[in-house]
C-alpha cells in the first residue's frame, strides 16, 4: 500500500493513508494548484495512525494538481474509490465521443479518454504533441495528413505517475503490441462478399475453430500454415486427396464458424510464434487483430487485410463466421492500458476495496460501467461493420451485466441479416448482483441471447467436473428421463425445470475447446471398452446434437474423434496436441459422411429446427419404447420423422409408431441389409442412432 497520499474515495470523502504525525491543532486544507484556491475541510474519523477519514463539502476537481496541506506536511491527493461510483460515470462517462485515431479529410484526428490525467502527449513517429483536455475527460489533437500505417503511443501524468501506454481504441499494433497504429480503414482491402443471409438462426449449425490449429499441421496441404491466410486457401488437400481447411468445412455441412479470439492476446511471441501456443483468452487489445496470425505481423496492416481476406472466402462459401470475444478480463490488470489510463475504473471490485476475481483469472472487466459499455459496443460496431462478422461468443458471459447485452442486441438488431449472439451463462464468484448478470437464470431478460447448455453437455457424456462420471451414451442409458427435456430444446416446463425460457436460446453441445475432449472422456470413462464401442458411444453423442431442438455446436474434428492426448486444458499446449489432425480425418471419413448425413437431414426437414413451445409441443411425441432405448417422433407437414438411440450393447426389439414403409434416412448400424423398415417391428442394434421418416401418403 502506498503512504502519505490522500485518495478521493468518495464524492466527499478523502482517506489519507501516512505514517507521519500529524498536528491536532492545524485544520488540513486542500490546494489547488491552477487557481491558487483553498478547500476547507473537516475530520471525521481516525480509523488509527496511518490512515485518517477526512469529509469535504465542496466538489474536488478531477485531472487536476492537488495537495492536502496539514500543518507542515503535504500530501499529494489522487483519485481513487470516487471513479467507481455512479456520481464519476454520470459526469465523467463520454459516450458519444469518437475515440481512438481517426484520419479524416486529410488530418489525422487523437482522442483519448483519461479523466484522472494532468497531462497527455502523443508520440507519433518521433513527434511530440500535447493534447488538449476537453469535456469528461476526453483530450484530443489533430495533427495535418493522413497519417494511416504510423505507429503512435501516449505519455501521461495521472496520479503522480508519467507513464507510456499504448491507445485501447488502437485498430492494429506493432508486433507484440509495441506501440498502436494509425488505421484509416478506407485505404485497407475492403470484404465484398457480403454476409451470407440466413432468414432464421435457428437453421444454424455453429462449427467452433482455432485458427492456427486448422491448418498448422504439414497434412493440412496449405501454404500459410496456422494463419488467417490458410483459412482463405480453397480446395486443399492432405497427401491423398482428402480435403482439408476452408474446403473440408464446406463439405461438412456447417452454416457458422466461431473462431477462437482473433483479436490481440498475450503469450505468443508474435515475431516467433511457433514456440508459442495460447487459445486467446489472454486479451490484450480488443479491436486489434493478433499478429501471429499474420503472415507478416510487423506489418500493421497485413494482419488487417489477411483476416478480411479470410472471411471474405468464407462468405463466399456461404459461411458465417462468428468471433469468440472475452469482454469479462484482461491478461494482467497492472499492466493493461485500461488500468493506466483510469486507475480502478474499468475494473469490478467488492466493497471492501479488493479486486473482484469472479473470472478466475486475476480480474473482471466492470462491465455495468458506461465507457466499459462503450468500449464493448465500439468493439461491436467495429467488428459488424468493417470486418463483417455474422455473430459474437461471449466468454464467460456470466460475469458481464444485462444491461450491456441488452444494449449489444439492439446494436446488433441495426443489421440487415440476423447476428447470432451466445455466450458462457455461467454463475460467477463476481462483485456484481445475481440479479444483474447475464446467466442462463435470468434468460427471461435476454430474449436475443443463446446459452451454452451444460445440462445437455453433462446429460450426455456426464459432470466435466468429474472424470469418471457417466452419461446416458457412455452410461448405457443413465439420465434417460432427462432425454425428453433435451431434444425439446430445454424449455418446456413440464418436461422439467427449463434450463432458458425459450427453445431459441439453447446451444446444444457435448464438445467444445474447454475440458476433455468427447473422445478423451470416453477412454476415462470406458477405457475397457473396445475401440469401435467407444466410437459408437461417440456417435450418439453427436447424433443427439444435432437432432435436438435448438442450435447445434460441434467441435473442430469432433466429428473424426478428435483428441487430445488426454490433455484437460490445452490452452497452451503444443500444436502436437491442439493441431487439426487431417490424417486421422482421412481414417475416419465413413464416420464423417454419418455427421454430414445428420447435418443435411436437420436442414432438409423444418421439424429438427421447431421455432416456439407450442410448435414443439404439436410436432414432437416422446415413444414409449423399452428402456433404456429412447424414441422420439417429429410429425411434419408431409412426413413422419422417428429417431431412436440405443446406448447399450444389446439388440431391443422396437414397434414402430404406425405400419408402413419407413425408409432409414440415417444410420451408423455397421450393417443394414435394406434401406427401408415395411411393417410395423424393427430390432435396434447395439450404441445405434437410427432416422426413419415414412411418407404420408404411403400406407
Amino acid at each position: 500500500m502506498e503512504t502519505n497520499i490522500a485518495w478521493i474515495d468518495d464524492l466527499h470523502l478523502i482517506t489519507l493513508e501516512t505514517d507521519k504525525f500529524l498536528m491536532d491543532n492545524k485544520p488540513p486544507v486542500i490546494y489547488w494548484e491552477k487557481e491558487d484556491k483553498y478547500y476547507p475541510l473537516n475530520i471525521e474519523f481516525v480509523s488509527d495512525t496511518s490512515a485518517v477519514i477526512i469529509r469535504y463539502s465542496e466538489i474536488l476537481p478531477i485531472g487536476e494538481v492537488l495537495e492536502l496541506r496539514w500543518g507542515e506536511e503535504v500530501f499529494p491527493v489522487y483519485p481513487r474509490g470516487i471513479v467507481r461510483t455512479q456520481w464519476f460515470d454520470e459526469h465523467y462517462a463520454a459516450i458519444d465521443e469518437l475515440l481512438g485515431a481517426n484520419c479524416q479529410n486529410n488530418f489525422t484526428y487523437f482522442s483519448i479518454w483519461t479523466p484522472l490525467a494532468t497531462s497527455v502527449t502523443l508520440y507519433l513517429n518521433n513527434m511530440a504533441k500535447k493534447l488538449n483536455r476537453q469535456n469528461k475527460g476526453i483530450w484530443t489533437c489533430q495533427i495535418e495528413g493522413n497519417w494511416h500505417g504510423f505507429a503512435y503511443e501516449y505519455e501521461i501524468n495521472v496520479n503522480g505517475k508519467i507513464l507510456r501506454v499504448n491507445d485501447p481504441y488502437a485498430k492494429s499494433m506493432l508486433a507484440n503490441s509495441g506501440k498502436g497504429v494509425v488505421i484509416d480503414f478506407s485505404k485497407t482491402d475492403q470484404i465484398t462478399a457480403k454476409r451470407p443471409y440466413i432468414p432464421h438462426l435457428q437453421d444454424a449449425i455453429i462449427y467452433e475453430l482455432h485458427v492456427r490449429d486448422a491448418t498448422i499441421q504439414t497434412e493440412s496441404g496449405t501454404e500459410n500454415k496456422g494463419k488467417f491466410l490458410g483459412l482463405s486457401e480453397s480446395r486443399t488437400t492432405n497427401q491423398n486427396g482428402f480435403s482439408t481447411g476452408l474446403s473440408y468445412i464446406k463439405e461438412l455441412g456447417c452454416t457458422h464458424i466461431q473462431l477462437l479470439p482473433i483479436n490481440d492476446f498475450a503469450r505468443v511471441n508474435e515475431l516467433d510464434p511457433n514456440n508459442d501456443y495460447n487459445w486467446g483468452y489472454d486479451p490484450l487489445y480488443f479491436q486489434s487483430l493478433e499478429g501471429s496470425y499474420s503472415t507478416s505481423p510487423n506489418n500493421p496492416i497485413s494482419r488487417i487485410n489477411e483476416c478480411k481476406k479470410m472471411i471474405n472466402t468464407f462468405h463466399q462459401a456461404g459461411i458465417s463466421v462468428i468471433l469468440d470475444v472475452v469482454f469479462n478480463h484482461v491478461f494482467i490488470m497492472e499492466e493493461s492500458p485500461l488500468e493506466m489510463l483510469v486507475p480502478g475504473y474499468y475494473f469490478r471490485y467488492h466493497e471492501d476495496g479488493s479486486v473482484s476475481n469472479g473470472t478466475g483469472v486475476g480480474n473482471d472487466l466492470a462491465t455495468e460501467r458506461f465507457m466499459v459499455r462503450k468500449l464493448m459496443l465500439d468493439t461491436i460496431d467495429l467488428f459488424l461493420s468493417e470486418y463483417q462478422v455474422s455473430g459474437f461468443r461471449f466468454d464467460l458471459m456470466g460475469a458481464i451485466d444485462i444491461d450491456t447485452m441488452k444494449v449489444i442486441i439492439s446494436r446488433c438488431e441495426k443489421e440487415f441479416s440476423p447476428i447470432m449472439l451466445l455466450g458462457e451463462g455461467w454463475e460467477l464468484a463476481t462483485a456484481l448482483p445475481t440479479d444483474k448478470r447475464a446467466t442462463s437464470r435470468n434468460s427471461h431478460q435476454l430474449l436475443g441471447i443463446r446459452f451454452f447448455n451444460d445440462y445437455f453437455r453433462d446429460t450426455l457424456k456426464g459432470s466435466v467436473f468429474n472424470v469418471a462420471d457417466t452419461g446416458f451414451v457412455n452410461g448405457s442409458g443413465r439420465y434417460i428421463e432427462r432425454l425428453p427435456h433435451l431434444v425439446t430444446g430445454s424449455s418446456l416446463e413440464e418436461m422439467g425445470e427449463p434450463f432458458v425460457s425459450n427453445v431459441q436460446q439453447t446451444i446444444n453441445y457435448v464438445e467444445c475447446h474447454d475440458n476433455h475432449t468427447l473422445w478423451d472422456r470416453l477412454l476415462l470413462t470406458n477405457g475397457e471398452e473396445n475401440e469401435k464401442t467407444r466410437k459408437k458411444m461417440h456417435q450418439l453423442a453427436t447424433g443427439i446434437v444435432l437432432l435436438s431442438q435448438g442450435i447445434p455446436f460441434i467441435h473442430a474434428g469432433q466429428e473424426w474423434f478428435r483428441t487430445k492426448q488426454g490433455i484437460e486444458n490445452s490452452y497452451i499446449s503444443n500444436d502436437t496436441i491442439n493441431h487439426l489432425d487431417w490424417k486421422k480425418r482421412e481414417l475416419e471419413e465413413e464416420h464423417i459422411h454419418f455427421i454430414r448425413k445428420l447435418m443435411t437431414l436437420r436442414k432438409k426437414f423444418d421439424v429438427f429446427r421447431l421455432r416456439s413451445k407450442e410448435e414443439i409441443r404439436r410436432r414432437i411425441h416422446i415413444l414409449n419404447v423399452q428402456k433404456p432405448v429412447f424414441g422420439f417422433i417429429l410429425f411434419g407437414i408431409n412426413e413422419d420423422l422417428s429417431i431412436y438411440i440405443n446406448p447399450t450393447k444389446e439388440n431391443y426389439p422396437i414397434q414402430l409408431p404406425s405400419l408402413g414403409i419407413w425408409k432409414i434416412e440415417a444410420t451408423n448400424a455397421d450393417e443394414r441389409s435394406d434401406d427401408v423398415i415395411t411393417g410395423e417391428f424393427f430390432s435396434i442394434q447395439p450404441h445405434e442412432l437410427i432416422v426413419l421418416r415414412k411418407n404420408r401418403n404411403i400406407i
